[in-house]
């Protein structure tokens, strides 16, 4: 008897297995593919004329340097001013709430928020950003709206990740005299680093692939802006993937949307990598 109920695990046990591989493999294939195919039709349109010069109908030149720009920008306002909400709406939520319903409300209606389409968020922002608060079709009335759209996933990676720092360490820097914010600084913080890294990259990967939003707020403007420009309002500017879909859409040129979706694979791997990186230096440090 107990022989035939072993069988029928290491049976299952295979199902499943092969199952779970079968997956995995279905996964990285549709990955490599996809990935490929971006490679193999974009990779021969990639020139320096496309990546270090802007647009110009009068000449007949096609260049994207003003939209990477545009979208480094994009990606350093809004995380300047997620990171912080999202993390210490994380840290409040876990660490200091007192009120069970109130936390549950609250993550009920950022679950919500995320799953939102973002063309609501475009509309929500242009009535907001663009014309209540009359900064204008500009980069930052764009870096504002997809602050609301990642915060939601900010909060959530973060406060799982606190959740997993064990309570011993919460005890044991208490018990040797510190205060309850010391101890969030220097001992939860640094132990939920991954999963705010996580949350990070999650955030970038969305700014780096909307469009619907910032086609409402932040324009299709292909001027080259300086750094301290893009602050001001009424400065439009054009990102990557609003652009792609200009050149594929409204143009029918798939051979400059395919180059751009090359770029956008490699802006989101040095992004992704460095955020990595950065937290592994913030783990040795702490050690």
């Amino acid at each position: 008897m107990n022989t035939a109920v072993s069988k029928k695990r290491k049976i299952k046990c295979s199902v499943l297995n092969g199952v779970v591989i079968l997956a995995a493999g279905i996964i990285c294939i549709l990955f490599t593919g996809i990935v490929a195919c971006v490679l193999i039709k974009g990779l021969p349109n990639i020139t320096r004329e496309l990546l270090f010069s802007k647009p110009s109908l009068i000449e007949n030149k096609i260049g994207i340097w003003p939209n990477i720009m545009n979208t480094l920008y994009i990606i350093f306002m809004t995380l300047i001013v997620v990171l912080p909400l999202g993390v210490g709406a994380a840290v409040y939520l876990n660490e200091y709430a007192g009120n069970k319903k109130a936390v549950r409300l609250i993550e009920l209606a950022a679950e919500t928020l995320a799953g939102i389409p973002s063309i609501i968020y475009g509309l929500v922002g242009m009535l907001v950003f663009v014309q209540f608060c009359s900064f204008g079709t500009s980069l930052i009335a764009g870096a504002l709206t997809l602050v609301i759209m990642t915060l939601p996933t900010i909060i959530r990676t973060a406060q799982e990740s606190l959740r997993t720092v064990p309570d011993s360490y919460r005890e044991g820097s208490l018990a040797m005299g510190a205060g309850k914010w010391y101890m969030i600084r220097t001992v939860v913080l640094p132990s939920a680093v991954d999963g705010i890294v996580t949350g990070c990259i999650l955030a970038v990967g969305r700014i780096v692939g909307e469009s619907a939003a910032l086609l409402f707020t932040a324009g299709m403007a292909n001027e080259v802006i300086g750094f301290f420009e893009a602050f001001e309002p009424g400065k439009s500017g054009s990102t990557l993937t609003v652009s792609m879909y200009m050149y594929a859409k409204e143009r029918g040129d798939f051979d400059t949307a395919f180059a751009i979706s090359v770029i956008l694979l490699m802006l989101t791997l040095i992004i992704n990598l460095t955020a990595k990186f950065t937290a592994v230096k913030l783990k040795k440090g702490d050690k």
